[in-house]
């Protein structure tokens, strides 16, 4: 009876009028947003050449989903630029051509960043967890008054991510609220963008008034026939178990046996058996070859953080009760003096 009298006076439930709107609101609002999603990725580079890291911080803006521009900087932005409008992901190309730029110091890339933010509007700017990323980002967010978002691995949505902490022991999940999000990106994490076949749009942007008060004096660069330690697909890592620099060099004839890339732990390297350059872990290169080799290493969690994400680990040591077994996919129980110059040889 109720329900017919409902029905003939054309009566509607408040509450499913107002379940209705609020439905129609939200989703409103929620395509809103995503249309409105852009974001700015800082490209890092050298001679001439973009850095692999950002080719994965390029991958992670794609993944936010909205309109993925790019910023270049330095004297030579240009070459470099045409190179950037080439890869997937990227919707528009950005070029500042300045010297000021070079060598990548904060106090310059950090306005010129905030003057292409505020003019195309992008609500998340992104840059590599490296060294530059570190430096440049802080200081951006304390422009913006905003809280830096560092070292992700993972996107769940345009606000929410994850990230290690604890050298690595722990993931947490983060969600941001403010209108602008600051990113770092572990390169690891992310597979590198790709080329496409077209090319997006490039467009030259004024450089803003910069006061660099630190100078670039000079760079060392340790140079070798070796592959890069961060771009190698096969990586042999030595210990302080190699007890001295001559025990070191056999992890170095294994790795140019195999065409590998040479890492350390930092014991290794704070016995002085190699040079720093070389420390994987926590507080050296995070890294993740096809292979990687561990020699001699114990596996304490801050080397750990730097390498547990390789796609292969194999491990040797002598303990059977070395904690690098517990994540290794092939584990060798025995003396390195005696297994790597048989390995060596038969490599």
């Amino acid at each position: 009876m109720i329900s017919r009298l409902f029905k003939s006076s054309g009566f509607i439930s408040p509450r499913i009028s107002l379940s209705k709107n609020l439905t129609s609101r939200f989703l409103s609002r929620n395509f809103e947003n995503r249309a409105s999603l852009s974001s700015l990725v800082f490209i890092e580079h050298k001679d001439k050449k973009i850095d692999n890291a950002t080719l994965s911080t390029i991958t992670a803006a794609k993944q936010l989903g909205g309109e993925v521009s790019a910023i270049v900087a330095g004297s030579d932005a240009s070459e470099v630029a045409t190179a950037v409008s080439k890869l997937n992901g990227v919707d528009k190309v950005y070029v500042a051509n300045n010297a000021v730029f070079d060598n990548n110091h904060a106090e310059a890339i950090s306005p010129l960043l905030l003057a292409v933010q505020k003019q195309i509007n992008s609500t998340h700017v992104l840059a590599s967890h490296s060294s530059v990323g570190k430096r440049v980002i802080p200081r951006l967010a304390a422009k913006l008054d905003v809280q830096q978002i560092s070292d992700i691995t993972g996107i769940q949505n345009e606000s929410t991510f994850t990230r290690p902490i604890y050298a690595g022991n722990a993931n947490e999940t983060v969600e941001s609220t403010d209108s602008i999000k600051l990113i770092t990106v572990r390169n690891t994490a992310f597979t590198p963008a790709e080329n496409k076949d077209s090319a997006s749009s490039i467009e030259d942007v004024n450089s803003p008034d910069v006061q660099v008060k630190s100078k670039w004096i000079k760079e060392e660069v340790s140079k070798g026939d070796r592959p890069d330690l961060s771009s190698a697909k096969i990586v042999v890592s030595g210990g302080r178990a190699v007890k001295s620099a001559e025990g070191f060099k056999l992890i170095q004839d294994l790795a140019d046996k195999l065409g590998a890339g040479v890492g350390a732990s930092r014991a290794a390297v704070d016995a002085g058996y190699c040079d720093n350059s070389l420390q994987v872990g926590q507080t050296g290169k995070i890294i993740a070859p096809e292979l990687y080799i561990a020699v001699g290493i114990s596996g304490a969690i801050q080397h750990l953080a730097g390498m547990k994400d390789s796609k292969v680990i194999v491990s040797i040591n002598k303990d059977p009760d070395a904690p690098i077994f517990q994540i290794s996919d092939y584990s060798l129980v025995g003396d390195l003096f005696q297994i790597l110059p048989e390995l060596t040889q038969k490599a």
